[in-house]
Formats: C-alpha cells, sequence, structure tokens
C-alpha cells in the first residue's frame, strides 16, 4: 500500500511539472516595427510560424504526457482504495455504534447550546418587556416582536429512536 502510494505521489510530482513546463511555453507573436522593410517582416513571420509549429507540437506532447500520467494516476488510486476497502472495513455495527458516539457528543452540544440560547432569549424578553412602554411612547411601534414564536432545538432519545423537538422560549 505504501509503495501504490508512493507511486501516486511521483505521477502527481511529474503532472506538476510538466504542466508548469507546459505553462512556461508561450506562443508570442512576431514583432515588427513600422519601418522594417518587407524583406525583414516576411522573415520574421517565416521565424514565428517555425517557432510556433515547434512550440506547438511540444504543447501537444506534454498534453499527451499529462493525459496518460492522469489515466495512470486514476489506476493507482483505484488499486488503493480498494486496498484501503480491505483492510479498513468497519462491519456494520461497529460503524453504527461509531455515529451514535458522535451523534451524542453533537446532541449534548445542541442541547447545552439551546440552554444558553433560551436563556438569552428570556433576558432579552424581560429588557424588551421593562423598556417597551417608554420606546410605544417615543417612537410609536413595539421595540421587538415575535416572541411568542421562539423556540429552540432539543435533541431527546429514548434510547433508539433520536428525536429533535422545538420547545418554545
Amino acid at each position: 500500500m505504501e509503495q501504490v502510494q508512493a507511486e501516486i505521489a511521483a505521477i502527481r510530482t511529474q503532472i506538476d511539472a510538466l504542466r508548469q513546463e507546459r505553462a512556461t511555453l508561450t506562443i508570442n507573436s512576431a514583432v515588427t516595427s513600422a519601418d522594417s522593410s518587407p524583406k525583414a517582416i516576411a522573415q520574421a513571420y517565416r521565424r514565428h510560424a517555425q517557432e510556433t509549429a515547434q512550440v506547438s507540437t511540444e504543447i501537444q506532447g506534454i498534453d499527451n504526457a499529462i493525459a496518460a500520467l492522469e489515466f495512470e494516476l486514476q489506476k493507482k488510486q483505484v488499486l488503493l482504495r480498494r486496498s484501503d476497502n480491505k483492510l479498513m472495513r468497519l462491519s456494520i455495527e461497529e460503524e453504527v455504534e461509531s455515529g451514535k458516539i458522535q451523534a451524542r457528543v453533537h446532541a449534548e452540544r445542541i442541547n447545552l447550546l439551546a440552554a444558553e440560547l433560551a436563556t438569552e432569549l428570556k433576558a432579552l424578553k424581560t429588557c424588551a418587556n421593562q423598556i417597551s412602554p417608554s420606546y410605544w411612547q417615543v417612537y410609536y411601534k413595539p421595540f421587538i416582536t415575535g416572541f411568542k414564536t421562539i423556540s429552540v432545538p432539543y435533541v431527546r432519545s429514548d434510547g433508539d429512536v433520536w428525536t429533535i423537538v422545538n420547545r418554545i422560549v
């Protein structure tokens, strides 16, 4: 398995090097100046055509090499996944138990945050109730609305089935 990983790393390194080489190959346009003779202009375009053909051929070769290496990389990755599946295959029961442990941690955190949020909402409601009459007198509208429908999530379990409920604050 380590050998396959080393081969994958080598292939990726080679692909990166080829991509970098391809990026450095640029096709420059023929540079002509206004005072160039017709013969000089013709020679510049001929030289540009020759260079362009050579660079295009190199780029095509690099593209073909990258495609072949990517195909090899995919084959090696499939081989690595297959070996990983054979070596690290957990039974369904172990996966479920592991998931339940993770879910319990998250549920406890949600319930803790919900309790904190409920406390903060109650404090906000108390504050709003204290200043609301004065707020009406100054601004002619309510300070905060919607307290009757504010709820926080709560996760509960009967041992087998977990339920998320909304508790109205």
